[in-house]
């Protein structure tokens, strides 16, 4: 270890080692002093007026030296060392100037007149952009908040403003008095609101008669476009007041809302470049194939992708990605083009597979959470197990792509035939979810049983149902040739819960209470309503049950 040399300038109660070696002394002095002189130049002109008052203070002053933080030093390294060749002023010099590099760091505040664009104006010609129409702002610059353009001047603005606020003030006072008074509600009519009826009947009858010709033939060619037509006489003058207290709040919701639809654009932006939003974990779109979905709720994904705005979906085996890029080289290496399971129908492009949620666990895991983004009721997530997924596809020469589905419990002791039905949203609105419900009856029918979807449905899928059910009652109907007929022998002869078809019958009038008897009336206008929409659908978009290759699995 170098030996320390002791400084000649130690205060009265003893001598401190100095930080710096003996071989390097001179010239470590010579450059301190050199950066100390450049402080005290730049500090020089600041000190001048108050060096004096410091300096009486600092020699009263016997507390122990600060850091730039304002703390007592930990360590004498933090301590400043004296020196003969340098003066008091120029201590005090480093310390202000380590102050401020100490608060560089903070950025500048900016001031409103820094951030507010004044290069702005009004569009409309002659406008110096003075004024506001509601009278609460000194300037303007849309056409919306345009006095001139209403045909009015900024003071007149003003003054309707204090009359709109004076007016306010008048009628909350009121409605407190009216809140005060007992029994409020079961009263009449208060003398005053009376007076006022009669009073706003009366103002509504006054109108000038005399139109002034002259001066809106002028207004319009000379103004064009640019101004609004002249208002006056159209209407009574109380509800031309009404009108314009619309547009001041208008333009007042206009001029408050401007910053927050440029924060909302912007948070859009970010959110189509599939970056984190700002708010609640809530996907907003889906990649999924080619097609981009918006989406409806809330889904439990991973909080990891839940905070992203878009996210990517493999539309094959249904995993889900960040990016584009991981969903590009997955694509690239994913051997799936099928739903898991076994294929049970086929004919022409569609396909529907049959998927056991305890041999494809992780599929059907996201094929829930994936449904859940477009179901509201759904509770359903991650305990698959007990459940079949029967998954509805559309063929083409890339793969078999995801149309929709319908889940079942293996053993459901209420006869449900369905737990859960989705139809994707890029396929709704086609024929898909009649096709998927009529198939998941025809299960039941092979089962030889009566089913039902589980409740509660949600509102897509009760009109899906209702819909549903009109039409295989009035084609039961229409192929019936006896006289008699019974609700047992419909639901045996087409799968559907006799509850369901009860309530059926009551929405289309059908079922009618005579004589201690429930009566089904046969109504031809319905029947023939179906059979004209029947023959312009065609056939493309129904299930043959010929081409269904399934039997029920064992333990069901």
């Amino acid at each position: 270890m170098p030996r320390r040399k002791k400084n000649a300038g130690s205060s009265s109660e003893g001598t401190e080692d100095s930080d710096f070696s003996a071989e390097h002394t001179d010239s470590s002095e010579s450059d301190t002093h050199t950066v100390r002189n450049t402080r005290l130049t730049r500090s020089s002109l600041r000190l001048s007026r108050n060096s004096q008052d410091i300096k009486q203070s600092t020699d009263h002053d016997e507390s122990p030296p600060r850091t730039p933080t304002g703390n007592a030093p930990s360590s004498e390294s933090d301590i400043d060392m004296s020196s003969p060749n340098v003066s008091h002023d120029e201590s005090l010099a480093k310390e202000l100037s380590l102050k401020e590099s100490g608060l560089a760091h903070r950025p500048k505040r900016r001031r409103f007149h820094e951030s507010y664009n004044f290069n702005m104006k009004c569009p409309t010609p002659g406008c110096n952009s003075l004024g506001h129409l509601t009278g609460k702002h000194e300037r303007h610059f849309s056409i919306s908040g345009c006095p001139l353009y209403h045909n009015l001047s900024a003071d007149e603005c003003k003054v309707k403003a204090s009359s709109r606020d004076k007016h306010v003030e008048e009628r909350t006072l009121s409605q407190r008095q009216d809140e005060n008074r007992h029994s409020a509600r079961q009263q009449a009519q208060a003398e005053r609101q009376l007076r006022y009826k009669e009073k706003v009947t009366e103002m509504r009858r006054k109108r000038n008669s005399v139109p002034q010709k002259d001066k809106y033939m002028e207004h319009r060619p000379s103004h064009g476009s640019s101004r609004e037509p002249l208002l006056e006489n159209i209407t009574s003058d109380y509800d031309l007041e009404l009108f314009r207290k619309a547009q001041a709040r208008a333009s007042d919701d206009l001029s408050l809302t401007g910053e927050k639809i440029i924060r909302n654009n912007k948070k859009e932006k970010l959110r189509l470049e599939g970056q984190v939003t700002e708010g609640g974990n809530m996907i907003k779109a889906i990649v999924f194939g080619r097609y981009e979905l918006d989406t409806w709720y809330h889904s439990p994904y991973p909080e990891e992708y839940a905070r992203l705005g878009r996210l990517y979906m493999c539309e094959f085996c249904l995993k889900y990605m960040k990016s584009q890029t991981i969903l590009r080289r997955h694509m690239a290496k994913c051997v799936w083009k099928h739903p898991p399971g076994d294929e049970i129908y086929r004919k022409g492009p569609i396909s529907v597979f049959e998927v056991d949620g305890k041999k494809n666990k992780i599929y059907c895991q996201n094929l829930c959470l994936l449904a859940k983004l477009f179901l509201d009721h759904k509770t359903l997530y991650y305990d698959v197990e007990p459940f079949l997924f029967y998954v509805m596809t559309e063929a083409d020469n890339t793969g078999c792509h995801l149309v929709g589905y319908f889940s079942k419990e293996k053993n459901s002791f209420l006869n449900y035939n369905v737990s859960c039905i989705l139809t994707m949203p890029q396929y709704m609105r086609q024929g898909y979810g009649k096709m998927l419900i009529d198939f998941s009856y025809l299960l039941s029918k092979v089962e030889e049983k009566v089913g039902s979807p589980e409740r509660p449905l949600s509102d897509l899928g009760l009109i899906s149902y209702r819909s549903y059910w009109k039409e295989v009652l009035l084609r039961y109907l229409h192929n019936f040739q006896g006289k008699e007929i019974s609700i047992k022998e419909i639901s045996q002869e087409t799968a559907v819960n006799p509850v369901d078809i009860v309530s059926t019958l009551q929405s289309l009038q059908m079922l009618k209470y005579w004589k201690g008897k429930h009566l089904i009336l046969k109504r031809q206008d319905l029947i023939d309503d179906w059979k004209t929409k029947e023959g312009k659908r065609g056939s493309s978009k129904t299930i043959d049950p010929t081409a269904l290759k399934w039997s029920p699995p064992k333990g069901t």
